[in-house]
Order: structure tokens, then C-alpha cells, then sequence
């Protein structure tokens, strides 16, 4: 083992090991994709927008970005969230529109 010079303590026969900083938005993305699936479906499509920029800018930076997987759970969530909202408003159009076929058809006879 070697001492580096001046703090003598031992070091290791590897380098110390450095990670890229995380992306800042790929936690906002991952809370954005939790709150809109299990909150507020409202926020899923604000998840899906932002997990796929921030995908996108981790992706270009050749990595000195990480925190993509937490960015690609945030974007899923967000997909996810978004098509639940999109067939619960159907459904309630569909109720709505059923309501007032039945309304009609009763007041009819």
C-alpha cells in the first residue's frame, strides 16, 4: 500500500471512485410521477413532461449527469398517470352522456 503525500493515511491499490452529480430535476420528476399516479392525476402529465426532458438532457450530456433512473421512473409514472387520467375522464363523459340518454328517454315516454 502507498501513502499519498502529506495526509498519511494508507490508500488502496484504486483510484477512489467519483459519480456524476445528479440531474436537479430528476428527483422533481420522480415526486412529480408519484404525487400524479397516487395524489392528483392532475400533475401526471407535468411528470411526463419533465421525466422526458430530463431523460433527454442526461442522455446528451455524455455522462456528467446521473440520476436517470430516478428521471425514467418520473417519466413512466407520468405515462402511466396520465393514461389513467385520460380514461377516467372518458369514463365520466361516458357516465354523463348515458345519464342524460336516460333522462331523455324517460321524460320521452
Amino acid at each position: 500500500m502507498t501513502n499519498s503525500p502529506g495526509d498519511g493515511q494508507p490508500q488502496g491499490p484504486y483510484p477512489p471512485i467519483s459519480y456524476a452529480p445528479d440531474h436537479p430535476k430528476a428527483t422533481t420528476s420522480l415526486v412529480l410521477g408519484i404525487v400524479g399516479l397516487v395524489v392528483c392525476g392532475l400533475v401526471a402529465p407535468f411528470a411526463w413532461k419533465v421525466g422526458r426532458d430530463t431523460v433527454r438532457d442526461i442522455d446528451a450530456s455524455q455522462g456528467r449527469l446521473g440520476g436517470r433512473g430516478s428521471a425514467q421512473a418520473g417519466y413512466i409514472l407520468g405515462v402511466v398517470g396520465t393514461v389513467l387520467l385520460a380514461l377516467g375522464l372518458l369514463a365520466v363523459v361516458l357516465l354523463v352522456l348515458g345519464l342524460g340518454v336516460i333522462g331523455m328517454s324517460a321524460s320521452s315516454s
